[in-house]
Parts: structure tokens; C-alpha cells; sequence
């Protein structure tokens, strides 16, 4: 089922029981992200919170955790919320190839219903805000979807940008952005910026489920997010003209935020609780102005907490970094079998793979550390052989105790980029990067005792998808 909006993916969620209405009266701080600090810790089928008696606001709607489980994230994409993550994965690569599916453009989208504009614009009247971490410093709008345009081609659509970017409120017509420079809002920015001029962005909150998901996603730079929407959804996402930028966003946003990155304009932004599960100082970072806000009648704030993984974060993010990353090794190396950069948005990587020759899978995990996303983020790769499972950590485990020796299969990569966010960056923005190759040796490389390995039985695979429709029936 593709969801248009927002709205449309709650009523599923509640039908399914992935839905928790919380009716006492909660405070914005510490209750609201204290909440959903604890869906995710118990367990992979939390539901996603929904608050509407929120101490000090007279009509707010705040929706959190949305996509924090397995099941809800399966429900994201239409499919039963039992589905097993590495189904789920593999189901995102199918999709995947059915890319580019060409957008949907509709008229009358819900959130023209009400406007400010100019002087008028005042977040605070629209928006319940409050912090997610008691040493951010601020508010901050961090599952939006910023749209920006290549100032040099703004007429191609693919290299019309639809990410995610944390976003602090700096006042009622002012935030402040954080552009990591791998990313192409950084490269619109920078453009813009050499020739004097403002960089016109709109922002997005409260997004159907699956834009959620393709705005934190390491695609090319010409790629459209808006085609791979479609891709996933498998139906044409539904988008609509913002009024004052004239881009294309979301048509089931509940609010849309138009305005511009002040050009060589800089603002204190941070501290703020990221993935990393570390709060990141305070730096110098450009301020956007708000010229015109639209937004839908009652508008629902959807935000997510985000700090010690595993959170909601954690989910959303999960599958759409592994699959960025197998579809562009495995066109240079067709024998790469899974990636699971499901860990800290991929600065973990475990990567499984066929050998042509010794040395291949070290091959292999520094092309990991060079791709789009890798160059950012990949700072660690594990290398297990094509019958281990990077999905199943006991088996991961197992590769790196029995087939790693350290002297010729860890191999040590200084002085390499990655995100400022890093915590172990040294400084900020560099870092040694790491490969360890728990493969199984193979001509010429001769070291070790590996020429008598036990394997599954044949019939084990078999008995093992009884079982599981055993225990099912015995479950109910």
C-alpha cells in the first residue's frame, strides 16, 4: 500500500496496534522525548506515540517514533509487520531497480489550508516545539525534508535535492542548518554562495512515510528522491508546486516552510544529541530565513529522538543506507552478496562477498570507504566470506574470532574523511579508517588452516522454515 500522507500511515499503524495514544496530560520536557527515549529500548516492535494533551499548548498534535521498529518500518513500505529485517532489505533492493518511477503532480495539496507570509511568520504559533535532549541547545525540526535546486542547473530535476538536515530554531522566522559538506545541499550552498546569492530552500514536516525514508537516503547527485519515492512505493509519489520557491515537495506535508539560506550569513547552531549517540558542539553554521509558511488545518508535528542508538533514527535509516551501498559495489564487483551498514548510518559496514584472488574482499572494503555515503561515513568494514550472513551478529562473530589474524587481515587507513559528527574524529572532519578481513583465505594468499570447514546440512535450511511455521502454529 503507498500512503499519500502523513495521516493516511497512522490510521494503518493504529489499525495494525503499532500506535500508542498516550491521552494523560504529559509535559513537552522531559515527557515527550523521554517517551520516545524509551520506545526505543523495548524492542523491535514499539509502536509509534502519539500525544495531543500536551501541558501548555492548547491544540498540539506531536507524532514520534514513527518509524522506530522493524514493524512499523515494515508497515512504511507496505508490507506485513512480521517481515524480518533482511527481508525487508532485500525487498528495498528489489525496488530499488524499478527506479526511476516518474512523480505524480497534484493540485489543492491539504497543506495550502492556512498561510504567513512575510512579517507574519512565527513558528512558535504552528508548531509545538520542544527539545529532544536536555543539553540541546534548542529546538530543533530534525526529521524535516529540505528541498534545494543546483543554482547552475535548477531546471534538472534529478539534481533537485530532498534531504533530511538538522534544523535549530534560532526564532519565529529564523533557523539555523548544519549542511555536512558530503552532502548536496552543501553543494548547492556553496554554488549559490560564489555568486553572492541567496540559496532558496523549502522545508517540509509531517511527510508520507516513504519520503521520510528516501530523504535520508545516499543517492547520486543527479538522482531524483521523488523518483525513487516511486520506486519504493510502487506508485508515482504524489508531489505539488510549493507557492513562493516554485519547488516540488511532497504533496501530503502537514507543513511547508519557504525561504532562503542567507548567503556568507553564519549562526551559532548546537549543541545538539545526534546518531552518534554523543552531543556535538556548538559551531558557526548558515542561518535560513522564513519568508512564507503553509501548513494543513490542526497540523500534526512529527519529529524523532535520536541519541544512544538503537532509536528511532536508527530504523529509518537502516535499510536505506545498506542498499545505496550493495547496488554501487556490486556494479563493480558482481560478487558482493549483502551489506549491513545498518549501524550508527553506516560508519559500521559489514560486507559480505565471493574472492576472485587474495585480497579481493580488502578490495572490496576500501571501494566500500569511497562510495558516495562511504566517503562520509564507512570509517569501519568488516569482510565476512558469502555464506556468512552480515545480518546475523553471532555469525559475524564467529568470522572475526576464527578466520581474522591481525598482523595480515586488519588493515589501518589514516588521515580519511569523514562527518564533523564523528565523535573519533581527530580533528573533526578526518579520521583513521579500518578494514578487517574475516574472509577465508584464497590463492595466493595460503595462511592459516581453513581446508576442513563443517557447513550446514543440506536439509537444515529445510527444517528450518518448519520449525518456524511450527512455532507459529504453537503461538497462535
Amino acid at each position: 500500500m503507498a500512503y499519500d500522507d502523513l495521516r493516511e500511515f497512522l490510521s494503518t499503524l493504529e489499525k495494525e496496534g503499532q500506535l500508542l495514544r498516550i491521552t494523560e496530560p504529559v509535559l513537552p520536557e522531559p515527557d515527550l522525548a523521554a517517551a520516545a527515549n524509551a520506545a526505543g529500548r523495548i524492542g523491535d516492535g514499539a509502536p509509534a506515540l502519539w500525544f495531543d494533551n500536551v501541558k501548555g499548548f492548547t491544540d498540539a498534535r506531536v507524532a514520534l517514533n514513527v518509524h522506530g521498529s522493524w514493524a512499523n518500518h515494515a508497515l512504511a513500505l507496505g508490507l506485513p509487520k512480521h517481515t524480518p529485517v533482511k527481508e525487508q532489505v532485500e525487498e528495498f533492493a528489489r525496488r530499488w531497480d524499478a527506479f526511476p518511477v516518474a512523480p505524480e503532480r497534484r493540485e489543492d495539496a491539504p497543506w495550502r489550508e492556512h498561510t504567513q507570509e512575510g512579517d507574519d511568520v512565527d513558528l512558535f504559533s504552528v508548531l509545538p516545539l520542544f527539545r529532544l535532549n536536555d543539553g540541546d541547545g534548542g529546538f530543533y525540526l530534525d526529521k524535516a525534508a529540505v528541498v534545494s535546486r543546483d543554482p547552475e542547473d535548477p531546471g534538472h530535476f534529478g539534481k533537485q535535492n530532498v534531504g533530511t538536515y538538522r534544523l535549530q530554531v534560532v526564532d519565529r522566522n529564523r533557523l539555523a542548518i548544519q549542511p555536512v559538506p558530503v552532502h548536496d545541499i552543501a553543494l548547492h550552498l556553496r554554488k549559490a554562495e560564489e555568486k553572492g546569492e541567496d540559496l532558496p530552500v523549502a522545508i517540509t514536516l509531517g511527510n508520507d512515510p516513504v519520503m521520510a525514508i528516501v530523504a535520508g537516503m545516499p543517492m547520486g547527485y543527479d538522482q531524483s528522491e521523488y523518483e525513487m519515492a516511486g520506486a519504493l512505493r510502487g506508485a508515482p509519489a504524489p508531489i505539488a508546486t510549493a507557492p513562493l520557491t516554485g519547488f516540488d515537495v511532497p504533496w501530503g506535508s502537514e507543513v511547508v516552510i519557504e525561504g532562503v539560506i542567507e548567503s556568507r550569513k553564519r549562526q551559532i547552531e548546537g549543541p545538539f544529541g545526534e546518531f552518534t549517540g554523543h552531543y556535538s558542539g556548538g559551531r558557526r553554521m548558515p542561518v535560513i530565513r522564513i519568508d512564507r509558511v503553509s501548513h494543513r488545518t490542526n497540523p500534526v508535528f512529527e519529529s524523532l529522538y535520536l541519541g544512544m542508538p538503537w532509536t528511532e533514527c536508527d530504523y529509518l535509516v537502516g535499510p536505506n543506507t545498506c542498499v545505496p551501498l550493495l547496488k554501487q559495489l556490486r556494479a563493480e564487483f558482481p560478487e558482493v552478496q549483502a551489506v549491513n551498514a545498518m549501524y550508527t548510518h553506516g560508519l559500521l559496514a559489514v560486507i559480505s562477498t565471493r574472492k576472485r584472488y587474495g585480497g579481493f574482499a580488502k578490495a572490496v572494503a576500501m571501494r566500500a570507504m569511497t562510495t558516495p555515503h562511504g566517503l562520509g561515513y564507512v570509517s569501519t568494514v568488516i569482510m565476512v566470506d558469502e555464506d556468512v550472513d552480515p545480518f546475523d551478529l553471532p555469525q559475524v562473530m564467529w568470522a572475526m574470532s576464527s578466520k581474522v589474524n591481525a598482523a595480515g587481515d586488519v588493515m589501518i587507513l589514516p588521515n580519511l574523511p569523514v562527518v564533523e559528527l564523528a565523535p573519533a574524529a581527530q580533528p573533526a572532519g578526518l579520521t583513521s579508517k579500518m578494514i578487517i578481513d574475516a574472509t577465508t583465505p584464497v590463492h595466493p594468499d595460503q595462511r592459516g588452516n581453513f581446508s576442513t570447514p563443517t557447513k550446514d546440512l543440506p536439509e537444515a535450511k529445510d527444517w528450518a522454515a518448519k520449525l518456524q511455521r511450527l512455532l507459529s502454529e504453537t503461538r497462535g
